[in-house]
């Protein structure tokens, strides 16, 4: 069964669509308690919206006996904020703990049974608010990725450093161009002329572009830009610089075997402390992981065991 729900954020209203089990009397853990849950919170991709790879993940995760609740981040999707598009990580591990603070609100949930799941971007976002945030009892990720350090060095840390300056000097240009009246200017995930790029292409960028802008996964509020000036709000965001801080609490991160961003679960992982573990799924690659039903079923059974054991009554 799902449900669309709404909770505020930072004085903004945030929609989110709450995934349970369709019998309320099963547990994950078969542990009798007073009938109350345990529950995930579950965040989108940089560019995505919560209809898309998070509800793969809950509607899973809803059918093994968890409540998973899917939403969309402040400023994109069906959520309040302006500028519409602001790609904020503060803002959005803001999201993630007020996620966290309505499911404790309900009376159907435990909240001393409620974990966390971030994809792609937001697996550099749900660790970050899970560092300071303990009533996230357990943290896990799909195809993470650290926004900061795509922007700061590029996509396995190729990019020219100049190329950071040069957008630093636009943002704070942007800053007070809108300060003046101007509107906000918009910086497509995918550029407008992509098809031509295609055939020269990383494989990431193809199958962003086939995930995003075809049938496979197309959503209308998706994917539509991000505001410019956002990146001196992410150039300074470090998604693992204090992962250790997780600890004692679980982590478990999943990354493809060929994802091209694969090199941060890794890195997190070996700069967290226990009890951590990772698990690569042998053939995926990073955007297979969210909707390909044979690299999604391998995901979901190390999910569900992970958040079975650790959000146990």
């Amino acid at each position: 069964m799902k449900a669309n729900v709404t909770f505020p954020s930072n004085h903004l209203a945030i929609a989110g669509i709450l995934f349970t089990p369709d019998d309320h009397t099963g547990d994950p853990t078969d542990d009798p308690t007073d009938g109350r849950l345990p529950a995930v919170a579950i965040s989108h991709p940089g560019g995505g919206v919560k209809e898309q790879s998070p509800s793969v993940y809950a509607e899973r995760l809803a059918a093994a006996g968890f409540t998973a609740l899917v939403f969309d981040a402040a400023h994109q999707g069906e959520s309040e904020g302006e500028p519409r598009g602001l790609e904020n990580p503060f803002q959005r591990a803001e999201d993630i703990k007020s996620a966290v603070t309505y499911l404790t609100t309900r009376d159907d949930i435990d909240p001393d049974r409620i974990g966390a799941l971030g994809i792609c971007a937001s697996g550099g976002y749900v660790p970050y608010a899970a560092q300071t945030d303990h009533r996230i009892r357990s943290v896990a990720t799909v195809s993470a990725g650290d926004l900061g350090s795509v922007f700061r060095e590029g996509l396995g840390r190729t990019q020219d450093p100049a190329v950071l300056q040069a957008m630093l000097d636009q943002a704070g240009a942007l800053r007070t161009a809108e300060a003046h009246g101007a509107a906000p200017r918009m910086e497509a995930w995918i550029p407008e002329n992509a098809e031509e790029l295609l055939e020269t292409a990383t494989r990431q960028f193809r199958e962003t572009y086939e995930f995003y802008r075809t049938p496979r996964g197309y959503h209308p509020r998706a994917n539509q830009g991000w505001v410019l000036r956002s990146i001196d709000l992410i150039a300074q965001y470090d998604s693992y610089a204090m992962i250790r801080l997780i600890s004692p609490r679980p982590l478990l991160m999943i990354a493809g075997s060929e994802a091209e961003t694969a090199y941060f679960s890794r890195e997190a992982i070996e700069k967290a402390a226990e009890p951590k573990q990772l698990v690569i799924i042998d053939g995926a690659s990073h955007i297979d992981l969210y909707d390909r039903d044979e690299y999604v079923t391998p995901a979901v059974a190390e999910l569900t065991a992970f958040f079975g054991k650790h959000l146990a009554g």
